[in-house]
């Protein structure tokens, strides 16, 4: 019986194959704003190239309520719609197929590129900083 083969080019983020990134200065790291958000709605997105949801996050009084476009659509909407999500609130906005995606969601990467969402346990409210 042949065994299924992977190949490798098909798995773009394999930790066996990324290396490390250069080093950056404490003060570039810390001047990306990364805050603890609410997602207050998801809707289908299909004129995104890759599957996507085009997401409504709550970051708290001082950010506010924000858009963006998620490659996340392994987590059915149900299952987003109310999660507690990290994101990156101070980097420009960039349209997607004519949508203004104005933050980044924080996750980690499985080797063929699907996004598993970071968790935070315990209640922290929109708006709160991550550290």
């Amino acid at each position: 019986m042949a065994q299924h083969q992977i190949d490798p080019d098909t798995l773009p983020y394999d930790p066996e194959r990324l290396p490390a990134k250069p080093p950056v200065s404490i003060d570039t790291f810390f001047s990306v704003d990364l805050r603890v958000g609410r997602v207050l709605d998801v809707e289908d997105f299909p004129k995104a190239r890759k599957p996507a949801w085009r997401l409504t996050v709550d970051f708290g009084p001082h950010v506010g309520v924000l858009r963006t476009s998620a490659q996340v659509t392994n987590y059915p909407k149900e299952e987003l719609l109310g999660r507690t999500v990290v994101g990156a609130v101070n980097l420009p906005p960039k349209r997607i197929a004519g949508f203004e995606s104005q933050c980044l969601l924080m996750g980690g990467l499985a080797p063929d590129g699907t996004v598993t969402l970071l968790e935070l346990p315990g209640e922290l409210p929109p708006g709160a900083t991550v550290a």
